[in-house]
């Protein structure tokens, strides 16, 4: 009786034992972010410390991801949304509300840059932010001052958008996003009118500024000027901060002999957060906050600043992140900067229009 008892424990232990390794097996995640978006071997000490498997995809646009969710079953637990759409999906209904209660590390993110998130998370009830930057200038310092002279404005939005820099400046190439939803609110700031204004007459004011300077610009893209700024191409550019970082150093690597600076103008800047947020249809909700909160460990996300080259939002991270990006003003805004800096929020259809229209007529030039 004792050896068959002895067998029918061992068989029973044995059973749990299965039960509890393939529950353990079964537990996994699955990642919608943007492409190079990750430091890999964060995700490798994840997956061999929670034993969760991880399933990483990638997107190259915020309009792919949202093509995804809007079908109301994306695939994924976590996704990656930029400030301004997460604002639009939220609003959609597509995402869940965060356990926080299940993210005991959120205590150290920065509260201030949480309080610009609120612009489109109010409460900041569905998006965890991962990293943050600005848009701004950025410039071949040894072009502007052949150009300008010493004093050329470059910590001010007056080197782009007054016609006499402009002017000079045409001969060395000037860039600009091909991004109405940016440009438009950085015209609107610096002639002091609200940057997510719902005015139709702002825009007119806006376009107008725009176009004085339009004859000089040499393109708008997104993308382009990142290699042309490094190869010496183009001598100014408004553009995204970690882009400035990251093609200044490969200016460097490349020893082509060409330096990129960049400047945060004093009359202030859009901000943008890159978000994880859970979509609703998510099936590892449990994975998804305990990746969520292993990210918001300091000691987890400073190395990933290091290697993209933008701030975090994590203030206990910033002192263990590479001095070249925690302590340059222009990735990382200082307190008194952050002040001037702005969210940028989606539009009334009806005004979007009229932004459209403005944006059609200034690339057109006519």
């Amino acid at each position: 009786m004792k050896t068959f008892q002895t067998l029918a424990c061992s068989a029973l232990c044995g059973a749990a034992l299965l039960a509890s390794s393939a529950m353990a097996e079964a537990r996994e995640l699955r990642v919608y972010n943007w492409a190079d978006y990750m430091l890999p071997q964060t995700l490798k000490d994840f997956q061999q410390h929670s034993g969760i498997k991880l399933t990483w995809d990638t997107f190259e646009t915020n309009e792919a991801l949202e093509a995804k969710l809007l079908t109301g079953n994306s695939g994924y637990d976590l996704v990656v949304p930029s400030n301004m759409f997460l604002d639009t999906q939220i609003k959609a209904g597509v995402f869940q509300k965060l356990d926080k209660s299940k993210l005991p590390n959120w205590k150290h993110l920065d509260p201030a840059l949480l309080k610009l998130l609120e612009t489109n998370d109010p409460g900041n009830q569905y998006g965890v932010p991962y990293m943050y930057g600005t848009v701004l200038i950025g410039y071949n310092p040894d072009k502007v001052k052949a150009a300008l002279g010493e004093n050329a404005p470059v910590n001010s939005w007056d080197l782009v958008f007054k016609p006499e820099n402009m002017e000079k400046l045409k001969q060395c190439g000037v860039t600009m996003l091909d991004a109405p939803n940016e440009i438009l609110p950085i015209a609107l700031h610096y002639l002091g009118l609200p940057p997510n204004s719902t005015n139709p007459d702002d825009y007119e004011k806006a376009t107008e500024l725009l176009m004085k300077v339009r004859p000089y610009v040499t393109y708008f893209h997104s993308a382009k000027y990142m290699t042309d700024i490094a190869n010496g191409d183009i001598c100014v550019a408004i553009g995204y901060s970690g882009s400035f970082y990251q093609f200044a150093n490969r200016a460097k690597e490349a020893g082509n002999g060409v330096t990129v600076e960049w400047r945060m103008p004093k009359e202030g800047a859009p901000i943008w957060f890159d978000t994880f947020a859970i979509p609703k249809s998510a099936r590892n909700v449990e994975e998804a906050h305990e990746f969520i909160n292993n990210l918001l460990d300091p000691k987890v996300i400073a190395p990933i600043s290091d290697f993209l080259g933008y701030p975090n939002p994590n203030k206990d991270s910033m002192p263990l992140v590479d001095k070249a990006i925690s302590e340059n003003p222009d990735l990382t805004p200082t307190a008194e900067a952050q002040k001037t800096l702005y969210s940028v929020e989606p539009l009334p259809q009806k005004i979007e229009r009229v932004r459209t229209r403005a944006w059609t007529k200034i690339k057109s030039g006519s």
